[in-house]
């Protein structure tokens, strides 16, 4: 490593500092040396801390937390391919157990273009505003790039993820002057964007296969997409529960059924990239939870929040919906990928300890309240925590003033 070193700050830098044919674009190369090695800048005067972990550390440490969801929602997009295949009357070997190799690369065919588009258009913009800014490169981007390709549809045009991107960085966080100054999530508000663009595409199905017969006689293998779990569940509501059509979907959720409580914990159910599995969304908070990184407090009183709403519905019992039990209820959709690495952006949720009980509670609660209130809408995380983003501040405030008039009162 210190003979790359010195070969960058004697062969490479010097094209790149003031004098040098690509001065212009020295934030690109100063973001690239600094990914690799500790800056060498150093303070001459004031008070300054050491510390090994800068930005970039941690937000290296966040996409590590995301590999284990990455690679099994890669798995579980073959897994579904293999799955509908031999549901279609296509002879394949045992779709739920074998066939790893296989999945995988069905899976990596379909995620990495979404990946490779995320960063780079992402990273592009990023490079712009820095260089017309005259600023260093922010380095957020590096796990939002990770989280936008994992909370979409498989099936999603890459046009589309290139374009809300463009979107999320521009408008969720250059206008407000770029990293640690948004107040909005930037993955969610890429989602945001096209679900209220784009509806149909992001109507939270996922890309399985096709089965149809050619007419030579053969069969037709292509891409289209199926209802996940959430999207089920919606079509139940309205509906008696002792309705017939309701009764089959509710079946699908009962001990055996394609979406019972151990697949979902699991995983091995339709659903956004990232999302399905809670074992490996679990192994993801873990390790932010270890290394500091993702705050606890947001996380419980999160998973608090859709289990209490989740029980004042099977309260209310008004339709199937309601009566899926509280602990299913959180392990469906998007709940647990929200609650661990959405809600817990320390740039967008509250500061103060009373306030992150709060915030957490009142994203969860609302989550599943959105969800299961409006049909056409099955999952209603994303607008629960952007809402939630946008009442952070305030919430901190009232926390802050109730301490300040409580001290008042003690003197």
């Amino acid at each position: 490593m210190k003979a790359l070193h010195n070969f960058i700050e004697t062969r490479v830098k010097p094209h790149f500092t003031e004098g040098g044919k690509l001065s212009r674009l020295y934030v690109v190369y100063d973001g690239l040396e600094t990914f690799l090695f500790t800056p060498g800048e150093t303070t001459n005067s004031g008070t300054h801390i050491r510390d090994g972990i800068d930005l970039k550390r941690t937000m290296i440490t966040v996409v590590m937390a995301l590999v284990p969801a990455l690679l099994f929602g890669t798995w579980n997009i073959g897994h579904q391919y293999y799955l509908s295949l031999a549901e279609g009357g296509v002879t394949v070997a045992d779709p739920w157990s074998a066939m790893f190799l296989a999945k995988m690369t069905v899976g990596a065919l379909k995620i990495l273009p979404l990946i490779v588009v995320s960063y780079g258009v992402g990273l592009a913009v990023e490079f712009i505003f820095a260089a017309s800014r005259g600023h260093g490169i922010h380095e957020g981007f590096l796990v939002s790039g990770m989280l936008i390709p994992l909370i979409m549809p498989v099936d999603i045009p890459l046009w589309m993820v290139a374009l809300a991107t463009v979107f999320a960085v521009i408008v969720a966080k250059e206008v407000f002057g770029g990293t640690g100054m948004n107040i909005l999530n930037v993955a969610l508000t890429a989602r945001a964007f096209l679900f209220f663009s784009y509806p149909k595409q992001m109507s939270g199905e996922i890309w399985v296969a096709e089965v149809a017969s050619s007419k030579a006689g053969g069969l037709l293998v292509d891409g289209t997409t199926g209802a996940t779990a959430l999207g089920e569940l919606a079509n139940t509501v309205g509906q008696p529960i002792a309705d017939s059509a309701t009764q089959t979907i509710m079946g699908l959720f009962a001990d055996g059924g394609a979406y019972d409580l151990m697949s979902s914990l699991v995983g091995t159910i339709p659903g956004s990239i990232g999302e399905t599995s809670a074992i490996a969304i679990g192994m993801g908070a873990l390790i932010l939870i270890w290394t500091g990184i993702g705050n606890w407090r947001i996380i419980t009183s999160f998973l608090l929040g859709g289990l209490v709403m989740g029980w004042i519905f099977n309260l209310m019992d008004l339709n199937a919906y309601m009566g899926l039990p509280p602990l299913h209820q959180i392990a469906l959709g998007g709940f647990l990928f929200g609650a661990v690495f959405m809600a817990t952006d320390p740039v967008t949720a509250t500061q103060t300890r009373k306030g992150m009980w709060i915030y957490g509670f009142l994203a969860g609660l609302l989550s599943i309240m959105i969800r299961v209130f409006n049909p056409a809408y099955p999952e209603g995380v994303m607008m629960a925590i952007l809402f939630m983003n946008v009442m952070a501040p305030t919430i901190d405030h009232y926390v802050v003033q109730a301490n300040i008039n409580s001290r008042a009162k003690r003197k």
